[in-house]
């Protein structure tokens, strides 16, 4: 066998022979402690381990470094909460910001392994989230330890991840996310940083104040992962707490009982962190939803003040909190972690004594909130039965806040009782509900949306009357993504591209993808660019002719789209399209045609019935198109089973046509946007999320847009949407629909999609018929530029270089500088090699800064 090495890119860190000898012994001692005396009966796993603990012992010098760095200068600390982080894999990503890539490569090749990528295949993704929220979190994670930022991840460590999807006979099946079999290099337990949680209870009043009694407790126990940032020898920490029962769990009545039953029932306890709930815009009320939201924030804001009074242990007296605003920023990632509001209050008023309107003064000022989703049933509303008995006294303090914010409106709007109504943390329609969005913004100082037009639309329509009240508190934080993963790690090629044309500043500042501009007329250039793109198509078309056992045209346009399944997403308005274009060749097989393999991939909530359903009818239209020999290989529609992070890393630099089509209004930003924009594919998409802000940089005729504009939409709302007027009007469409509900893509069920034509002829809320024709013309569009080569890559060029705003390093450095009142800083902590003076020279330096 033939063994090939990967490209070298100074960007990836200087080879070295002495990095080379050292991670070369390093490899083989971690090989050894694997208990392999004979390489022939190592296994890939093996030697994945050994690769991954040589790698993480040159992290854990700089992580104990940082930490000492930030005990010793003491700086304001982020704490990010998100019930979600989706980390995908670590060894590539930690190779990169070390600078290990290139020595690593190097080291594996000189001990006559095969190809690194192969190593790196055998790591499973910490598929720790749903989608966009939780890979915002791991991005903003990367983000903050490259800017120099004393900033913590907190979450929970679940067993079981994003279930695993298989598609049997066009259907979705779920698998269990296994991740943690095999063991897992990366996270440290840190049992000696374990916490108590309490649930249940009852409420005791007394002269002293409230004392939460009788509770059942759980044990948080923390797991650390390193968060290392780009070559600043900085990393930081992600701790995520995984639950554990107390040794007496439910064994009180152990003389009466039943032992065994007692012992088994620890698993009820440990259940809190067994499973990512596997919803994405969906709010399904579950008491162990609610218990795993509690968990991972009563645990967190123990650590917290724990921290808080360590930096305080020289002071005399009593720990004073009046400073805690000045050294904590909290940040909650949309309402899931909301409950961290009334447990700080019950934190400061219960334990520490501190008086009412003191404690909400500085809660408030701790606390920030992030909103995500404008979609109603996305939006988390407790009911009050369930607080009640699972956190009595979270419920005291909520209605305390709540009396006390509906003074504040009676106030300012004296018999205005629909406004207060409105505004109350407590509905009262269908059964009493603490709506959490309210409480975070009543309890927060900074509400954010996550792109341009939908904090415009939380101001103006969804938060209105808050808005109204207090306009200073809400901002715009749009969306990025690290170029660190989503450049270097996935597309080394064109990231190497770049860094020869402009240099490799680039990478911790992506505005200067703007010098690229200078190079859209070069014909050397855009042949590099082209060539770059083939390539990946290349790699990608045998990762799926080895997948999935098909041909790929590799002259043909990949047009992709991919991301959660969802009504509001319009994965129905592309398959539309895909059975129009099948519909078009079928008619006239000899008229000249732009080959296309259209890409789709995602998956549908478990218990989303229409999403799933979504799904078969993409795979069915799929069975027929890719079967009929009139077609060949014109047209060609994959569905991706099991889309993921790993796999995203595949599929995005392959990609010539990015699809983003939600009605406009409904998505909040999306980021795949930004890494296909990245990655040089162009986007046909709404003028909706972070698409317009896409579209300001580039310029609209940069990117294909068509459709309904927010205005538009609201408009039809008002008007009314007939979708059987769209159905009649456009033959195309109503062939195609015709298809579906006829059973034409259904043979045996002939019925098998009645569902799906029912929803869209008369309850589509995303308006899918509304906006066919417009797609389909825009669509041919596409097809007409992609026919000639130099002005696609040009515009794809375009896109490359606009791209810079949509760096993550952007949006944590607006988040620090506009609501957590930090800096971000280059200064480099010194590595472990160099003597400590030289990290108390640092610190010193950066005191006085």
């Amino acid at each position: 066998m033939v063994i090939k090495k990967r490209k070298q890119i100074s960007i990836r860190g200087i080879v070295g022979v002495e990095n080379v000898a050292e991670l070369k012994k390093g490899f083989n001692r971690h090989l050894h402690f694997t208990l392999v005396k004979d390489r022939n009966i190592a296994t890939p796993r093996d030697y994945y381990f050994a690769l991954a603990h040589t790698v993480r012992d040159h992290l854990v010098g700089r992580w104990i470094r940082t930490q000492q760095f930030y005990y010793e200068t003491d700086p304001k600390r982020v704490y990010y909460l998100s019930l979600e982080f989706y980390m995908g894999r670590t060894l590539q990503n930690t190779m990169i910001n070390l600078g290990l890539q290139n020595a690593c490569d190097e080291a594996i090749y000189q001990v006559s392994l095969n190809l690194i990528q192969d190593l790196e295949e055998m790591e499973e993704d910490a598929g720790l989230g749903n989608g966009g929220l939780g890979r915002l979190a791991a991005c903003f994670l990367d983000s903050m330890a490259t800017l120099g930022l004393a900033a913590y991840g907190y979450g929970i460590r679940y067993e079981y991840g994003i279930f695993n999807q298989k598609i049997k006979e066009g259907w979705q099946v779920e698998e269990a996310d296994d991740w943690l079999r095999h063991g897992n290099p990366w996270e440290k337990a840190r049992p000696e940083y374990m916490l108590p949680v309490h649930y249940y209870g009852r409420v005791e009043e007394s002269k002293e104040g409230a004392r939460w009694v009788d509770t059942q407790v759980v044990l948080a126990m923390p797991y650390d992962t390193p968060i290392p940032g780009y070559m600043n020898n900085t990393v930081n920490t992600m701790r995520l707490w995984s639950a554990r029962a107390p040794n007496d769990f439910n064994l009180k009545d152990f003389n009466v009982g039943d032992y065994i039953q007692a012992v088994l029932d620890r698993n009820l306890a440990e259940n809190i962190s067994r499973v990512l709930y596997p919803n994405d815009n969906f709010f399904e009320g579950k008491e162990l939803r609610l218990k795993q939201e509690y968990f991972v924030v009563a645990a967190t804001l123990q650590d917290i003040i724990r921290r808080f009074k360590i930096s305080k242990k020289g002071s005399s007296g009593p720990v004073s909190f009046d400073s805690f605003p000045e050294k904590v920023a909290i940040q909650l990632n949309d309402t899931h972690p909301a409950m961290a509001i009334p447990e700080l209050m019950r934190v400061f008023v219960d334990v520490e004594k501190l008086d009412w309107d003191t404690a909400w003064a500085i809660t408030k000022r701790t606390f920030a909130y992030t909103n995500h989703t404008v979609l109603p049933e996305a939006l988390e509303r407790w009911p009050v039965g369930l607080l009640e008995t699972l956190l009595p006294r979270h419920l005291q303090i909520i209605y305390r806040i709540n009396q006390g914010h509906l003074d504040g409106i009676r106030a300012l709007f004296p018999g205005d009782l629909d406004r207060i109504r409105r505004m109350s943390l407590i509905e009262e329609d269908g059964g009493k509900r603490v709506n959490m969005a309210h409480l975070c913004i009543v309890g927060s100082h900074a509400v954010n949306g996550v792109a341009e037009i939908h904090s415009n639309i939380i101001k103006n329509d969804v938060f209105r009357d808050f808005s109204e009240l207090e306009p200073d508190k809400f901002q715009n934080k749009t969306n990025g993504i690290t170029p660190r993963r989503w450049l270097l790690l996935c597309n080394p090629g064109l990231a190497e591209l770049i860094a020869e044309a402009i240099g490799e500043e680039y990478v911790k500042d992506l505005s200067q993808l703007q010098k690229l501009n200078e190079l859209v007329k070069d014909d050397a250039f855009i042949r590099d660019v082209s060539n770059v793109k083939q390539d990946n198509k290349v790699k990608f078309s045998q990762y799926l002719e080895k997948e999935y056992k098909v041909n790929i045209n590799l002259s043909s346009m990949f047009d992709v789209h991919v991301k959660r399944i969802h009504e509001y997403k319009r994965q129905l308005l592309n398959c539309l399209h895909i059975i129009t274009m099948y519909n078009r060749i079928k008619k006239n097989p000899k008229a000249p045609f732009v080959p296309r393999t259209v890409i789709i991939g995602g998956k549908a909530a478990p218990g989303y019935h229409m999403a799933k359903k979504i799904i078969k009818l993409i795979t069915a239209v799929g069975h027929v198109v890719n079967k009929d020999p009139v077609v060949g290989s014109k047209l060609k529609v994959i569905y991706l089973e099991n889309y993921r992070v790993s796999l995203a890393e595949k599929v995005i630099p392959a990609t010539d046509l990015s699809e983003q089509i939600s009605t406009a209004g409904t998505e909040a930003s999306g980021t795949g946007n930004m890494k296909f924009m990245l990655n040089g594919a162009l986007t046909i998409g709404t003028m909706d999320g972070a698409n317009v802000e896409m579209a300001e940089e580039v310029g609209e005729e940069n990117m294909f847009i068509f459709g309904m504009r927010v205005e538009d939409v609201a408009e039809m709302d008002v008007q009314g949407y007939d979708a059987v007027t769209y159905y009649n009007n456009i033959p195309e469409l109503k062939q195609a629909v015709d298809q579906i509900q006829g059973g034409f893509f259904s043979p045996k069920q002939p019925e098998l999609f009645k569902d799906i034509t029912n929803m869209l002829f008369n309850h589509d809320r995303f308006k899918v018929f509304a906006d066919y024709e417009g797609y389909i013309k825009c669509q041919e569009k596409v097809s007409q530029l992609y026919q000639n080569p130099k002005e696609w890559t040009q515009m794809a060029i375009k896109n490359i270089a606009a791209s810079g705003k949509f760096s993550s390093d952007r949006t944590i450095t607006d988040y620090a500088t506009e609501v957590w009142g930090v800096e971000p800083t280059d200064l480099k902590i010194p590595p472990p090699n160099e003597p400590r003076k030289a990290l108390e020279e640092t610190a010193r330096v950066l005191t006085e800064k």
